[in-house]
């Protein structure tokens, strides 16, 4: 497996690889760390650089990126590259293309002393075109151990069956525990019919989704459904338990294009209030590896 990281030298960039680094402890992946630089194509002849601009831009990337792969431990293969392209965004999602990338991870902009994600000009247009899943670092991200915990939103909307089908791939192939997640916004007179409805709708997919085990070997982890209630979104969040070693997958808009990503209202309400990171899966994203696997047990966990 193969993760590309837009790189940038500051400390989103250093957010983005110390994730880099856990996801691909977790996978046996290799990294492909990504300068992007302006295309010479894009300036017109009233602003061209000076001569020898280009090679500048290049010797800095260059630079950048060696800072950057010494920030990655020996265990995890990792290349360096500078790509230009028109933007930055567009730069990246060619790049995951060229290796062939499995996801794309980039860090979140800081929005102030107590809010871990605000999604910036770059990360707002690959959250809106990327076709592969997009991993955002929140703001001040130093885990660098492999995760702990797979967590997945799941809501009613067409696609949530194969956003689970990849949350549980992710939990089984790396051993870890998958819980699957459904936020509700309640009034008080509603929340316990509307909770069990959302657990039993949750239970049935998950059911669905886990994969048949017919060699009586051990399970591989442990599946648990949760419903958190909040007056708002960003409540049911906090009600939540999160791990230091979590990440949450949440899927598309249904407004995304097939096999891409547009980030719906709901999931940047989720964005401003998480305090782990993210991975925004594309709308009927089709697994590359689907490994064979163990099946995973499942319990139900008690209301958050």
């Amino acid at each position: 497996m193969r993760y590309v990281v837009g790189y940038s030298a500051n400390a989103r960039g250093r957010d983005a690889v110390n994730l880099a680094v856990s996801l691909a402890r977790g996978r046996g992946a290799s990294l492909d760390l990504v300068v992007a630089i302006p295309d010479a194509g894009v300036f017109n002849a009233a602003h061209a650089p000076a001569a020898g601009y280009d090679s500048y831009l290049h010797q800095q990337a260059g630079e950048w990126l060696d800072e950057a792969l010494s920030l990655i431990p020996a265990d995890v293969p990792a290349k360096a590259h500078v790509r230009s392209g028109e933007s930055d965004a567009q730069t990246l999602i060619e790049a995951c293309d060229e290796f062939q990338a499995d996801m794309l991870i980039i860090g979140a902009t800081s929005s102030g002393l107590f809010k871990r994600f605000t999604v910036g000009s770059v990360a707002s247009a690959l959250l809106h075109a990327a076709t592969v899943p997009v991993a955002l670092a929140p703001h001040g991200y130093h885990r660098r151990d492999a995760l702990t915990r797979v967590s997945c939103g799941l809501g009613s909307r067409a696609g949530a069956e194969k956003l689970l089908d990849f949350a549980v791939s992710m939990a089984v192939n790396r051993e870890v525990p998958l819980r699957v997640v459904s936020l509700l916004t309640l009034d008080a007179g509603d929340s316990d019919e509307a909770a069990d409805a959302a657990r039993e709708y949750a239970n049935k997919h998950l059911a669905a989704a886990l994969p048949a085990d017919s060699s009586g070997a051990a399970p591989a982890a442990k599946a648990d459904v949760v419903v958190a209630q909040g007056r708002s979104v960003e409540e049911a969040v906090d009600r939540l338990d999160w791990e230091d070693g979590e990440i949450l997958l949440i899927g598309s808009s249904r407004l995304a294009r097939s096999r891409s990503i547009f980030l719906g209202s709901t999931a940047n309400r989720i964005l401003r209030a998480l305090p782990v990171p993210m991975i925004v899966v594309p709308s009927d994203y089709e697994l590359k590896h689907q490994n064979q696997s163990p099946s995973i047990d499942t319990s139900r966990e008690a209301q958050a």
